[in-house]
Order: C-alpha cells, then structure tokens, then sequence
C-alpha cells in the first residue's frame, strides 16, 4: 500500500502527515526520520480504526509545503491540496465518525488516569505557552480547540460539556449550513487557509497529538498495566 504524504517543514524539522490517513503524522529532525516512522504510524492508525493492516507499506511524497511555522512544536498551517475537494455524503459520514470515535476514545483514556491532575512530565514550553503535562491539562487544552476549529470555517461552536458533548454540537451546527458539504475554503484567523477537510483532519490530528502524550505521560507516572492502550500506540 502507498502512503501519500505531505511535508511540512521549517529547514529541516518535519512533521509529515499521511494525506489518506487523516490524522495520521510523523514528526522528525529531518525528512528521512519522519519517513523512517510513518509504517509504524499508519500500523498503529489502522490498529486504531480496527482494519487490516497490509504487509507492504511504502511511503511517497505528494505535497512540500515549506513554512515558518515552530513545526517541531507541532505549530502547522498546512492546507493539503486534497482538502478543497467538495466532500460525498459518504465521505463526510465516515469523517464525522472517526472524529467522534477520536473524541470518544480520548475522553475514556482521560477517565482512565489514575490522578488526572499527577504527572513526573518536566515543564516545557513552546510557541503557544507552557506544554499541558498533567491529564488535566492535557484533557483541557485539546477539548479547546472546538469552538476555534469550527470558528474557522464560520460555525458558530463552544467549549462547553466534555470534548465528546461540544464536537457533538458543533457537527449539529455544522449541518445547518446550507451545501456545507461543498467544502469552501476559509481565509481564517492569522491569514491561515481553512476548509471542513481540514477542520476533520486537523480535529484527528490533534487528538493523537495529545493522546499520545497523555498515553506516554501515564505509563511513567503510574505505570502501563493501569492504562487502556485505545489508539493502539507503540509501546515503548
């Protein structure tokens, strides 16, 4: 099977996201070491959606997409060239599927830390602040990004409730738009490019992020045996 990957990079720090497995990344000092983690990546994804995962997996570039972004924090304003296709209502069915699944498995893994307020993670900080080390914190910062996704491409959303609850109202919102489907692409905030494929991918995309962390947070904080592995990451 092929992977089509975009590359996102600033100098030689990447991330590279599979265009056919939205959500799915790799992130690495360079090209070649993004590349050398994708199989796994796409392996666990797969895991993840509960398909069979093919013997042979190759990865093919499709996209460069330079920027000025701190991509090695994950900062990222990449718009594929495939997110301004219109959308089937097939496509969006099972795109809203995987999102709230995404939504739903991160929020059984945050119920799931023994002290969601705990962490031995050292205090790091980034373009966008201090990095969320704790569950809580965690937890918080990714169900926040609800209200500012859809924002971008002009759907009236909240935070409120758990991260299930608000992405839940937000595709209700999202449905009330006349030829949503249609896909239009958004000039949002910070001069960033938009579009509903977008808004998808990027809602997958960061849930693993902060899945993964919470996940590796968790097994060295508390130890493996107490925490559901839900997206199927690599042990480590």
């Amino acid at each position: 099977m092929n992977i089509g990957c975009v590359w996102e990079h600033n100098g030689n720090d990447t991330l590279l996201y599979a265009a056919n497995f939205p959500g799915a990344y790799t992130r690495g000092s360079s090209l070649h070491e993004a590349m050398e983690k994708m199989p796994a990546e796409i392996q666990s994804y797969l895991k993840w959606k509960g398909e069979v995962i093919p013997e042979d997996l190759q990865v093919t570039m499709i996209q460069d997409a330079a920027c000025a972004l701190d991509v090695a924090d994950a900062d990222s304003d990449v718009l594929f060239s495939s997110e301004k296709e219109p959308l089937t209502q097939e496509e969006y069915a099972a795109f809203k599927h995987l999102v709230l699944k995404s939504a739903a498995d991160f929020l059984a893994l945050y119920q799931a830390i023994p002290d969601q307020t705990a962490s031995t993670t050292p205090i790091r900080t980034t373009f966008y602040g201090q990095v969320p080390r704790t569950a809580e914190e965690m937890y918080q910062h990714t169900k926040n990004v609800n209200a500012y996704y859809f924002g971008e491409i002009g759907v009236d959303a909240n935070n409120e409730g758990s991260i299930l609850d608000c992405r839940r109202r937000g595709f209700e919102q999202l449905e009330q738009v006349p030829n949503f489907l249609n896909n239009s692409v958004f000039e949002g905030s910070y001069g960033e490019s938009w579009s509903l494929r977008k808004v998808l991918r990027r809602f997958l995309w960061h849930d693993r992020i902060h899945a993964k962390a919470m996940y590796r947070m968790a097994i060295k904080t508390f130890g493996g045996h107490e925490i559901p592995n839900l997206f199927h990451f690599e042990v480590f």
